[in-house]
C-alpha cells in the first residue's frame, strides 16, 4: 500500500473514530443564514449541447466537505456482502472544519459494481453514467433519523449499480422506499449518454422510513439549472418520457395541507421547498446562467420563478459552461466589487485592484458590501470556498470508456482550469488523492495547491487575475481542442486492444493533472513575486 493510500485510510479512521455521536439530526453547519449555500448544477441536453454530447455538473462549495478524490475500480462481490451506509455529522477535530461519517446500517452488495471516480459526491462511472448535486433543504419536519441513506451514498448506490440515468432514479427510489432517506431536500442531476434527469428527493417526515422524490427530464434542445433551490414545479406522471415519482408525492402533501387539490395545481417545488424558493441566493444564479445561456429570453434578475429549462440561443460548448462556472456577476449591477472604488491617476473613479469578489464574509461586513443576500453581499456562480467542480461530459457514439470526460477542477473555478478525466481511468496522480482540509495546508493536495492560488489572486484581484489569465486561457483552449486528436487515438488503440486504449487515457489525464498542478504552483510563486508589498 503506498503512503498516499496509508494517510487516506488513517484520515478517514480518524474522522469516523472522533465524530459527534450525539448528532442525530441531518447536519446543516454547511447552511448559511437558514439557506443551504453549497452547490450549483447545469445539464445540457445532448441537442443544445455543441458535439452533441449529454452535460451534468457541479460545484462542490463547502466548508467541510473532503478534498481528496480517488478512482473506485469496479468489483465483484461474494452473497453475502454489505454496503455500509453512513450519515454526514460535523467534525471540528482536525486541522480544519470536516465531516465525520456515523454509521447507520447497511443494505445487501450486488453481485458485480461498475467503477467510479470517488469525489466526495461520486461523479462519473465507466458505463457513461454522470451525476451532479445541489442541496435545497425542504421543510424541516420531511427530515427522518429513520432512514439510512443520505446523498452522497446514494449517489455511490447509483453509479455502482447502473449505466442510465432512468435505470439509477427506478433503482434509487427502490432503494429509498425500503431503507429511507435520511438528508434534507436535495437535488440529483443524472445524466447518460442520451438524455438528463432532475431528480428531487425529501424525506417522508419524521419517524417514517421512506422517501417523497419527483424526477423531471431535460428537453434534449434545452438546459437547465439547480442551485440550492427546489425547481420542479408542474408534473405529468402520464407522460412517463418525462417525468417520474414516488406513490406517495401527492398523498404527503395533502395529508400535511401543503396541498390542496379542490383550490390549487400541485407544484413540488411549493409543496415540499417553498422556502427555498424565496432564497435570492438560489434565484440570482437560476436567471445568471439562463441570462448568460439565454440571453434573448430577457429574464427578470429578481424575477420569483424561472422555467425548469430552457433552449440557450446557441448551442453550448464546453468553454461556455466553463466561462458560466467562473461568473461573479462581473459588470451587472450584482458585482460586489462595484462600490469599492478610487480615484485614478487622472482623478477618474475606478474599481480598486484590491477589490476582490471573492472576499470572506467578515470581509464583506468591513467594506459594507450588501446584496440580495443582505451582508453576505451576492451569491456568486464562482466561490472563493469551492472544494472541486465537475463538467461532465457523455458520448453516445464512443464506447463508454473513451465517450465519458470528467473535466475536473479544483478550488474557485474563477482561477482554476479544468482537466479532462476520462472515465476508464484506474488512478489519479497522486496530489488528488491527498487529503487536504483534514491535515492541513501541503503542497502535496491538488486542493490546496488551487486554494493558494485562489486565496492569493483574491488579494489583488483587479491585477493578479489577468496574470491567471494569461496561463490558464490558453492551457484550456489546448486540453479543449486536443480532445477529438486524444478521442482519435483512443478509439484506434480500442479497436486492436481495449487495455491499451484505458492506459493511453489514463496516461494522458495523469499528464494532465500533474501539469497544471506545476503550474499553479510556479504561478502562486510568481504572483507572490510580482506584487510583493502591493497586496
Amino acid at each position: 500500500m503506498n503512503s498516499i493510500m496509508k494517510s487516506v485510510m488513517i484520515i478517514v479512521l480518524a474522522i469516523m473514530l472522533s465524530i459527534n455521536l450525539t448528532s442525530q439530526t441531518a447536519d446543516k453547519t454547511d447552511w448559511m443564514g437558514g439557506y443551504p449555500e453549497g452547490c450549483t448544477s447545469i445539464t445540457v441536453g445532448k441537442d443544445a449541447s455543441f458535439d452533441g454530447s449529454v452535460m451534468t455538473s457541479h460545484t462542490d462549495d463547502s466548508h467541510r466537505t473532503r478534498s481528496w478524490i480517488d478512482i473506485v475500480p469496479a468489483k465483484h462481490h461474494a452473497k453475502g456482502e454489505k454496503v455500509i451506509m453512513y450519515k454526514r455529522v460535523k467534525n471540528d477535530s482536525l486541522a480544519m472544519p470536516a465531516y465525520g461519517h456515523k454509521e447507520v446500517g447497511s443494505i445487501p452488495q450486488v453481485s458485480h459494481t461498475n467503477g467510479y471516480i470517488n469525489t466526495a459526491y461520486p461523479s462519473l462511472n465507466d458505463k457513461q453514467l454522470g451525476i451532479g448535486e445541489s442541496t435545497f433543504g425542504g421543510r424541516d419536519e420531511l427530515q427522518s433519523d429513520e432512514g439510512i441513506i443520505d446523498c452522497q451514498r446514494l449517489c455511490l448506490l447509483m453509479l455502482e449499480r447502473e449505466s442510465t440515468a432512468r435505470g439509477a432514479i427506478k433503482t434509487a427510489g427502490k432503494l429509498l422506499e425500503k431503507y429511507g432517506w435520511n438528508d434534507y431536500g436535495e437535488v440529483l442531476t443524472i445524466a447518460d449518454k442520451n438524455e438528463v434527469w432532475h431528480l428531487e428527493i425529501v424525506g417522508p417526515g419524521k419517524g417514517k422510513v421512506g422517501a417523497v422524490w419527483v424526477a423531471q427530464r431535460v428537453p434534449d434542445g434545452h438546459i437547465s439549472v439547480n442551485a440550492n433551490a427546489s425547481t420542479i414545479k408542474e408534473i405529468n406522471l402520464k407522460d412517463k418520457d418525462y417525468f417520474m415519482a414516488s406513490e406517495n408525492v401527492y398523498d404527503v402533501a395533502e395529508e400535511n395541507g401543503w396541498w390542496n387539490p379542490d383550490k390549487e395545481t400541485f407544484k413540488f417545488c411549493y409543496a415540499y421547498a417553498p422556502k427555498s424558493r424565496t432564497s435570492p441566493a438560489s434565484r440570482r444564479r437560476e436567471w445568471r446562467v439562463f441570462n448568460l445561456l439565454a440571453p434573448s429570453l430577457g429574464l427578470d434578475p429578481n424575477d420569483k420563478d424561472y422555467p425548469f429549462s430552457v433552449a440557450p440561443d446557441t448551442l453550448v460548448t464546453l468553454e461556455n459552461l466553463m466561462n458560466v462556472f467562473k461568473d461573479y456577476y462581473e459588470n451587472t449591477p450584482f458585482d460586489m466589487t462595484k462600490t469599492l472604488t478610487v480615484a485614478d491617476k487622472d482623478g477618474k473613479s475606478v474599481i480598486s485592484p484590491l477589490a476582490s469578489p471573492h472576499m470572506p464574509y467578515d470581509a464583506n461586513t468591513l467594506h459594507k458590501i450588501n446584496g440580495g443576500w443582505g451582508p453576505l453581499g451576492e451569491r456568486t456562480i464562482a466561490r472563493w470556498y469551492t472544494m472541486y467542480a465537475t463538467i461532465i461530459q457523455l458520448r453516445s457514439w464512443l464506447p463508454d470508456e473513451i465517450g465519458g470526460v470528467e473535466w475536473l477542477a479544483m478550488d474557485n473555478v474563477a482561477t482554476s482550469i479544468y482537466v479532462p478525466i476520462y472515465g476508464c481511468v484506474t488512478d489519479l496522480p497522486k496530489q488528488y488523492k491527498t487529503p487536504g482540509r483534514t491535515l492541513g495546508y501541503t503542497l502535496n493536495s491538488a486542493w490546496w495547491i488551487f486554494n493558494r492560488l485562489g486565496t492569493l489572486t483574491s488579494q489583488r484581484w483587479g491585477d493578479m487575475r489577468h496574470d491567471v489569465d494569461a496561463v490558464w486561457i490558453p492551457m484550456q483552449k489546448k486540453f479543449i481542442d486536443d480532445q477529438k486528436l486524444i478521442d482519435k487515438q483512443a478509439l484506434d488503440l480500442y479497436r486492436e486492444n481495449k487495455k491499451d486504449a484505458i492506459d493511453f487515457l489514463n496516461n494522458y489525464s495523469d499528464k494532465q493533472g500533474k501539469e497544471v498542478m506545476d503550474e499553479a504552483i510556479k504561478l502562486g510563486d510568481f504572483l507572490w513575486t510580482k506584487y510583493d508589498e502591493k497586496f
